[in-house]
């Protein structure tokens, strides 16, 4: 059963002062009702509820060890336990274990970080920002106008570590407990999409490295252009060297596009960006795996057309939210 932290602890006793009941304690913390039950008794008998002094090994380190270490790893949570074993001052004999279980006291567990795009002080001034300007926005009356746009690049074989094998002790190294994987995943191929609250493009492949003039004859004027006939139309593109290019936005003015101004380094802005993982998990779930690139790229066109248009519609219906997430967080990252 897990162990509540002294953090926890008071706050499951203010919970309690405050008249709620030890069920719902419990289910808060995912600790059982009787760990709640026994941390009230105890308050009550002594008035704290710090653990009572019991019988067994003592404390490798004092409270000035714990508060130096908990304050270590809350200003870089990036840091080693190997490194605060070495940087702790005075003699001691702590093993990283030890470090470990009072990171865990603490609340503070070792986890997978969110890989996050580099934001500078403007990047996040642009972003709040552009968040404030497009709070109000509605789907009615501005989003169903908009097309999102992007690029994406799929692997032929995905290695990012998350995937898992069943198997017994000293079978690591056994053939078919091996993920083999090849040199950069296999290659890949990159598509180019846009989406709308009332439909989506056909997914196109795009080949080698894409310029402005590529961009320009080979998405925008065939495929781009027919979905702005709407004199409403909105096209939205990120900033990416190929779109922000002089020929890029002759082109559109030319042919009266209206652009959506679009902040920097903002992909959590753009709904589209869910909708590319979504597309890779449906091409992953297949009973067969694509082989080389021309089944994988048609894979991801079959897919393309099989997502319901309504998926679509709640993502960019999450436009409103995505804009207060932002500002809420002044322009730094959100959990889109």
């Amino acid at each position: 059963m897990a162990r509540l932290s002294r953090e926890d602890r008071q706050i499951a006793l203010g919970r309690l002062q405050a008249g709620q009941s030890q069920r719902a304690i419990a289910r808060h913390f995912h600790v059982s009702q009787s760990t709640i039950s026994r941390l009230w008794v105890r308050f009550q008998a002594t008035g704290s509820v710090a653990d009572l002094p019991r019988a067994g090994r003592p404390r490798a380190t004092t409270a000035a060890h714990d508060r130096f270490i908990r304050l270590r790893h809350l200003r870089n949570r990036f840091l080693s336990a190997s490194s605060s074993v070495q940087a702790l001052p005075g003699p001691h004999r702590l093993s990283d274990q030890t470090v470990r279980n009072r990171l865990h006291e603490a609340g503070l567990r070792a986890r997978r970080p969110h890989r996050g795009a580099v934001l500078t002080r403007r990047h996040r001034q642009n972003r709040v920002q552009w968040g404030n300007q497009h709070l109000r926005w509605t789907v009615r009356n501005h989003r169903r106008h908009v097309w999102f746009s992007d690029e994406s690049y799929f692997l032929l074989q995905r290695h990012d570590g998350r995937r898992r094998v069943y198997r017994r002790v000293n079978e690591r190294y056994a053939p078919n407990c091996v993920d083999e994987a090849p040199v950069h995943g296999g290659g890949g191929v990159m598509v180019w999409g846009a989406i709308n609250t009332a439909g989506r493009s056909t997914l196109v492949h795009v080949q080698g490295r894409i310029t402005a003039q590529r961009y320009m004859e080979e998405i925008l004027r065939p495929h781009a252009l027919p979905l702005l006939a709407d004199q409403d139309a909105i096209f939205q593109q990120d900033n990416a060297r190929p779109h922000t290019a002089r020929l890029t936005t002759q082109f559109l003015t030319d042919h009266h596009v209206q652009v959506l101004p679009w902040p920097s380094m903002s992909p959590d802005m753009n709904p589209i960006e869910h909708l590319w993982d979504e597309l890779g998990r449906r091409v992953r779930r297949r009973e067969e795996a694509p082989a080389n690139h021309r089944d994988l790229l048609q894979a991801l066109q079959e897919e393309w057309d099989t997502i319901p248009q309504q998926d679509i519609r709640h993502l960019i219906q999450s436009m409103p939210r995505r804009c207060w997430a932002v500002v809420a967080a002044q322009g730094s990252h959100t959990p889109y």
